[in-house]
């Protein structure tokens, strides 16, 4: 099955120099948004109390934070959630709290201006669970791209494993920059998707790689690094578009049908989806030309006589 019937004659190298800059600048602007705002951690990371309450009507956010600090919660964070009747309440975490006299003391007091106020959920994390799950979220990033990079310098030709590296950092960096800049809640459930979408970067980008080998090593000298590079991505553009169609339509029904917990998880996908999408026709194959990748780079090696070949 093909988006194509006719076979796509694409100059995407061409526009390697324009898309070199638009990335420096959606990189750049992602790092200054880590260091000027940061992250928007939820309550798997900071601790705390999370409330999710119904009102019959829209609410009034006003109103209800006066009431939570006639409460005694004037530190709590109060916005909808989903539609303007469902209102999400944030506490920091307090000590020895029992989160099920919390929620009720917040439903009774908001029930004596709205009767008609229920209760959705009510969460807590304490802080030292919190402290802990950053760490281990940390960790599980750094070793994911630590592994993933070893990998990478084994699999490739050194000027296709830098590209491709650049190409695992860039599409995390810039979704969660995304995240920063817009403040959108980040999670555990972000950390997860920021896996699954450094992974399915890297498998978009090994199938163009290995079309790009492929076809340098069979041009003898026929057409330039580019023109050969282009004629790859084009091989490839309909199964690219593809998948990453079919994958779109199910993080798209997440998003729409999942419900606030799967909210960050699926916008994070969705950005991821559409990075890794640029990256692996750009990125990647970009840095490896501004490399000198050449064709003489693939061609077999000969062997002196009783040498053992080379693994694949």
């Amino acid at each position: 099955m093909e988006f194509f019937r006719k076979k796509t004659n694409i100059d995407f190298m061409g526009k390697s120099t324009l898309t070199t800059v638009l990335s420096l600048v959606m990189f750049s602007l992602s790092i200054g948004s880590f260091m000027v705002r940061g992250l928007n951690l939820g309550i798997d990371f900071t601790g705390g109390v999370l409330v999710e309450v119904s009102f019959p009507q829209a609410a009034d956010l006003t109103a209800v934070r006066s009431q939570l600090q006639g409460l005694g919660f004037g530190e709590a964070q109060v916005q909808n959630i989903g539609s303007a009747r469902d209102v999400l309440i944030r506490l920091p975490p307090r000590e020895q709290a029992d989160s099920g006299r919390l929620g009720q003391e917040i439903i009774a007091g908001l029930q004596k201006a709205s009767p008609g106020v229920s209760l959705r959920r009510i969460e807590f994390v304490g802080p030292q669970v919190g402290k802990d799950l950053t760490q281990g979220g940390i960790l599980a990033m750094v070793v994911c791209l630590v592994i993933i990079g070893i990998y990478i310098m084994i699999r490739f030709q050194w000027k296709f494993a830098i590209g491709a590296i650049v190409g695992v950092i860039h599409d995390p960096i810039i979704t969660l920059g995304v995240f920063s800049e817009f403040g959108i809640p980040f999670d555990l459930s972000v950390i997860a998707a920021v896996l699954a979408i450094t992974g399915y970067s890297l498998n978009d980008t090994i199938v163009i790689f290995d079309r790009m080998r492929e076809n340098l090593r069979r041009a003898r000298g026929v057409g330039s690094v580019p023109e050969i590079m282009n004629r790859s991505i084009n091989d490839t553009l309909s199964r690219t578009l593809m998948t990453h169609f079919t994958t779109s339509l199910v993080v798209v029904s997440l998003l729409v049908f999942g419900g606030e917990t799967l909210r960050s998880f699926s916008i994070a996908l969705m950005i991821g989806i559409l990075i890794c999408t640029y990256s692996s026709i750009y990125c990647a194959g970009s840095t490896a030309l501004y490399l000198k990748l050449t064709a003489a780079d693939f061609a077999p090696v000969k062997k002196e006589k009783g040498e053992i070949d080379a693994l694949p």
